[in-house]
């Protein structure tokens, strides 16, 4: 893969992260407010990644770095490290990181004294799910056993983030494989979106060419028009990912999206 800067492919970042719970006084067990400030401030614990096209899922949690024993709280290294990762890409994946993963990341870039990362364009796998389909449930582990034969690893439940806060090595052995079964069913999931996604960022923004928009393959194939207002345009289905396309193009040169 190449850098933003002149790139002949797009950089496509599929992550997950996992925060720690807010820690506050209440007076019950049911819908209860905080008393006061909270004690502790929920932030990102553990962040999963990898490039779409790698093999490799990459996974950070905080005791991997020096200083952790001392300051389990201090998160701002792990961050540090993740915005260099995610300032890379150009699309970034995520099962409802419109709504979560992205804005979470966000303030705990700001926290750190960060500045926005650089501009990218998001696919929320969830959303994707719910514009198209009616699925019983849009739940990332849900889809991943529905679609693709695959689930989230299994742990102990809150069990494992009490566990990890208190600085269990086994604890944040657990999270961290959990961390990256979440990375690796979400491609799963996305693979089998993506022809469905009609909201797709266009990838030929990326390599100049005519190839499909969806998965960026030049094996298409021509399979009669699209009628619109402006006119007859030539339909392409790709025999790589199944998305279908047009040209878009009313020039002699093709561009297809």
């Amino acid at each position: 893969m190449t850098t933003k800067k002149g790139c002949e492919q797009a950089k496509i970042l599929l992550y997950d992260i996992e925060t720690s719970p807010n820690i506050a006084y209440i007076w019950g067990k049911y819908e209860q407010n905080a008393l006061g400030d909270f004690i502790q401030e929920r932030k990102m614990i553990s962040v999963a990644w990898k490039w779409l096209g790698e093999k490799k899922v990459h996974v950070i949690a905080l005791p991997d770095f020096p200083g952790y024993k001392k300051d389990m709280d201090d998160n701002s290294k792990l961050v540090k490290k993740f915005y260099d990762v995610f300032c890379q890409a150009d699309i970034v994946i995520g099962h409802n990181v419109r709504s979560f993963d992205n804005k979470m990341i966000n303030a705990d870039f700001i926290r750190c004294g960060l500045n926005p990362p650089a501009p990218y364009k998001s696919i929320d796998t969830m959303k994707v799910a719910r514009r198209h389909f009616r699925f019983n449930s849009n739940k990332l582990d849900d889809l991943g056993k529905m679609l693709c034969g695959d689930s989230k690893v299994q742990h102990t439940g809150f069990k494992l983030w009490r566990d990890c806060l208190a600085g269990k090595p086994d604890a944040w052995a657990m999270m961290k494989r959990y961390n990256k079964q979440d990375v690796a069913l979400l491609e799963k999931v996305y693979l089998k979106l993506r022809p469905w996604m009609t909201q797709h960022p266009n990838l030929n923004e990326y390599t100049r060419q005519a190839n499909c928009p969806g998965c960026g393959s030049p094996d298409l194939t021509e399979q009669g028009h699209r009628y619109t207002l402006a006119g007859k345009k030539k339909r392409y289905k790709c025999n790589g990912c199944g998305k279908w396309s047009v040209d878009a193009s009313t020039f002699k040169e093709s561009r297809i999206r």
